[in-house]
């Protein structure tokens, strides 16, 4: 069956996939040639990375996933190439999921602590009770939750708090899953997730939305298309985390331009949670690998200029002065992730609700490490960044009081209330529903309720026992 551009969208959102062509020429980043790079991608890396893949196809009728094995296979060829050790594994049942699991998390534990450990989905998700489920293969994604809750993988508690943390390495994991919910003729999405620190957490599209599928084995769904396409040909000195915004963007490009209008309609926003600690980039170190050429000293010398930039307006003047100078640097990927976060940062504080202002972007000789990557990556728009900002000016505790009155409020309060809005502008749910009970506490229900509304139009869910204090 092939999807036509006459069809009707809330059906098409509410079946969880769709037919037809899919796949267009998204965003374009144009690979860094290099003389020597096929020679040195065949050399042994030096990093120790590990990835495992799990995928489901088989679910019952509607819900089978016919790209998934070949987001499988193309995944897993793009991450050899950049070094990781794969295992890859399709249509597990729970206890063969879960085995794999344990074996997996094993070995990431045994690894050395700057090791990457890389974890990928696809297949469907559900949230119920606030918790984001992966659907073991054979399991009807219409099921009961209580069904769901006791036969699904728990992508938090059963994946991602059980890998070890990584101080100087990182671990990442990637959700491409229908992101739809429960409830008749609503569609409530997986939840917001913060990401522990040294983690970088992304799905495949945003809160409360679907993500979309052809019916056909010959293609990829549209964010691992973006992911593997992306992995392969951006410059090797590409990070991590900017990968996975430039990924963001080419599935939003990708499906703005894409001719069927249905798809246009139902364009994905990956979600992107990043509490990374160092700089890892998608080509590992190898050894006897050439040395790459040393930049000329003015384009050095601008880049060592961003990495000190706080101030969001600032981030983006020299951002684009760079681009403009150096289209073809091999840091170009991440001087645009950096410019296009500093744009969403600068109309985020232009907003009437936000009240945060430059001092608080003033980074000093004083300040802890954790705080100054945090202050800068907020100069790039990271919502995470920004809540950690607000908690930090608290004293790093939630439930902490400032006293009554909006208008007589400390400046610690203000700060925090600033930071917190910021979090907000820039699509925290999470933050959003802290920033309530917050107002909730200090006697202003009018605030609480708007901020509390924000949260759920954002696609958080506060679990069934969070009321007054965040646990």
């Amino acid at each position: 069956m092939s999807l036509s551009s006459a069809s009707p969208v809330p059906r098409l959102a509410r079946r969880r996939f769709l037919w037809g062509s899919l796949l267009a020429t998204g965003l374009a980043v144009r690979p860094i040639a290099r003389a020597d790079a096929a020679a040195d991608s065949q050399l042994p890396s030096t990093e120790i990375r590990l990835a495992l893949l799990l995928g489901n196809r088989n679910y019952p009728q509607p819900f089978d996933l016919p790209p998934i094995p070949k987001n499988l296979r193309d995944l897993e060829a793009v991450l050899e190439r950049r070094g990781f050790k794969v295992t890859s594994a399709l249509d597990l049942d729970l206890p063969a999921a879960r085995r794999a699991l344990e074996a997996f998390i094993a070995e990431a534990a045994a690894s050395p602590a700057d090791a990457t450990v890389f974890f990928y989905f696809s297949g469907h998700g559900v949230q119920v009770d606030a918790s984001n489920l992966l659907l073991p293969a054979g399991l009807n994604p219409s099921s009961k939750g209580e069904l769901l809750q006791n036969s699904s993988v728990q992508l938090l508690s059963d994946v991602v708090r059980r890998l070890p943390p990584r101080r100087d390495g990182m671990v990442i994991a990637v959700v491409d899953a229908c992101r739809t919910g429960l409830r008749a003729g609503e569609v409530v999405g997986l939840n917001q997730v913060e990401a522990p620190p040294g983690c970088l957490i992304t799905f495949s599209t945003g809160a409360g939305k679907p993500a979309i599928a052809p019916a056909v084995e010959t293609q990829n769904t549209f964010y691992t298309g973006s992911l593997v396409k992306l992995m392969g040909s951006v410059s090797d000195q590409t990070t991590f985390p900017e990968l996975m915004q430039l990924v963001r963007s080419d599935v939003r490009e990708t499906m703005l331009n894409h001719p069927v209008a249905a798809i246009r309609q139902l364009a994905q926003d990956p979600f992107i949670a990043d509490h990374t600690r160092v700089r890892l980039t998608v080509e590992p170190k190898r050894a006897g690998a050439a040395t790459p050429a040393v930049p000329d000293i003015d384009e050095e010398a601008e880049l060592k200029k961003l990495e000190k930039l706080a101030w969001p307006a600032e981030v983006l003047q020299v951002a684009e002065a760079f681009l403009k100078a150096r289209p073809e640097s091999p840091f170009a990927p991440g001087v645009q992730v950096a410019r296009d976060g500093a744009r969403t940062a600068v109309k985020a504080l232009q907003r009437s609700d936000v009240r945060l202002y430059r001092a608080a972007f003033a980074l000093n000789d004083d300040m802890p490490t954790d705080q100054r990557q945090d202050l800068l990556r907020c100069g790039r728009g990271d919502k995470d960044a920004a809540a950690r900002m607000a908690w930090r000016s608290k004293g790093g505790s939630s439930g902490a009081s400032f006293g009554s009155g909006y208008g007589g409020a400390s400046a610690t309060q203000s700060r925090y209330e600033g930071w917190m809005q910021f979090a907000v502008a820039l699509g925290n749910g999470i933050a959003s529903y802290e920033l309530a009970l917050h107002f909730r506490n200090t006697g202003q229900p009018l605030l609480a309720s708007q901020f509390e509304a924000r949260a759920r139009d954002l696609g958080y869910t506060p679990p069934p026992d969070l009321d007054n204090v965040r646990k």
